[in-house]
């Protein structure tokens, strides 16, 4: 089970990890090369689109071809250890790294907003958070907006949530949820071992497409333009190569400003057909990337996917700047979230001050500025740029 690495494995990873990096100056940008790990999802798209467009090597950088791994501990511990000097992160993973561990991550920009979504069983008889009552539901991480999104919609409905093993009976208020890596939940839906997931994408294409199952909603239909995955580097990078960080940055959200305008060759590149970066047709990644419509999945639909066709928003976006209300209202939110593990460390914080500690926008700023200005980018308020509220309805 993909489960949070113990406490104390990971602080010695992480010690041994550091150790090694600094007895090898591995953080000089004169000798580092630029080693990218990643998770095979969409969320990963503009860390690879970067490379496939050759937008690190446009800016100097020498860099590696991207490292797919399975799980999200596997790529913890291959970032800790300095495997990867930048990946992709679910947003709680660096708070729970940072603020319980006392790893010296850094959150540098948002990778992408939306990308994910709730699939359902076809013949499961489930239409809403309301039905999910005495169901299994799988997310990717503990530490993860998945699990977040997903009980505060069971809150929202009533109902319970429990972790507990999959063969113990469950109450009618109560929704089991446990742990699975994200490639295997089509499958365990298919053989009836799972209601419903909640994951990235393109899983929720996958499970659309491949096996006929149903998207019961979609997450930026619960939270307008929620930040999922982000950019993450160590600390200590950043304060001895700013000029190397910069440079990396510069890459992503130049990709992130392509991506949003060229959708369609962006599943392209990024299918096995294409470059290979994701072991996915590019028929499922276009349906990730352009399939929002109010037309299938709005007011008629059952389930209906998306109730807020009003929001403008589509399946997946891409704007950078890591607005600070959204990292306050998640930090606040995994107060209230079940997690195997502990949790303790999360009452403790200061929320304003731990979101500030956590994330460091100087360079997505300037390269937001460099590439025109935020207003390029999707679903921006270009009267406060830099400031929004969360907007989160069922």
């Amino acid at each position: 089970m993909n489960t949070p690495i113990s406490r104390r494995n990971f602080l010695k990873t992480a010690a041994l990890g550091l150790t090694a990096l600094s007895s090898q100056k591995a953080f000089s940008a004169n000798t580092e090369t630029l080693r990218i790990g990643y998770l095979p999802i969409t969320d990963a798209a503009p860390l690879l689109i970067a490379h496939a467009n050759g937008y690190y090597q446009e800016e100097g950088l020498k860099v590696e071809k991207p490292i797919s791994v399975r799980t999200w501990s596997n790529l913890s511990e291959a970032f800790l250890t300095g495997k990867f000097n930048l990946v992709h992160f679910l947003l709680p993973i660096p708070i729970w790294m940072r603020f319980n561990t006392k790893a010296p991550v850094k959150v540098l920009a948002w990778d992408h907003t939306n990308g994910s979504a709730i699939t359902v069983r076809a013949d499961a008889g489930i239409n809403s958070f309301a039905d999910l009552k005495g169901k299994q539901i799988a997310v990717p991480y503990w530490y993860s907006m998945h699990n977040v999104i997903l009980q505060m919609g069971l809150r929202k409905a009533g109902l319970k949530p429990v972790i507990r093993p999959q063969t113990s009976p469950l109450k009618d208020n109560e929704t089991n949820i446990f742990v699975l890596p994200p490639p295997d939940m089509p499958v365990a839906l298919t053989g009836k071992k799972i209601d419903g997931y909640i994951v990235a994408e393109p899983f929720n294409a996958i499970g659309e497409m491949k096996i006929g199952a149903k998207i019961m909603r979609f997450s930026g239909d619960i939270w307008k333009n929620h930040p999922c995955c982000v950019i993450v580097m160590n600390e200590s990078l950043i304060r001895s190569e700013p000029v190397f960080v910069q440079k990396v940055v510069n890459s992503i959200v130049r990709a992130q400003l392509w991506m949003s305008q060229n959708r369609a060759a962006t599943a392209k590149i990024l299918s096995r057909n294409g470059k290979g970066y994701l072991p996915t047709e590019e028929e499922v990644l276009l349906r990730v990337f352009t399939g929002y419509e109010i037309s299938k999945y709005g007011p008629g639909a059952s389930p209906q996917a998306i109730r807020h066709p009003d929001w403008k928003i589509g399946r997946i976006g891409f704007q950078p700047y890591p607005y600070p209300s959204a990292t306050r209202f998640i930090i606040n939110e995994m107060r209230q979230t079940l997690m195997e593990g502990d949790t303790a460390f999360l009452n403790k914080l200061d929320i304003e001050s731990a979101a500030k500690e956590l994330v460091d926008d100087r360079f997505v700023k300037q390269a937001i500025s460099a590439v025109g200005g935020l207003e390029k980018f999707e679903s921006v308020n270009i009267e406060q740029p830099w400031d929004r509220e969360e907007i989160i309805e069922f």
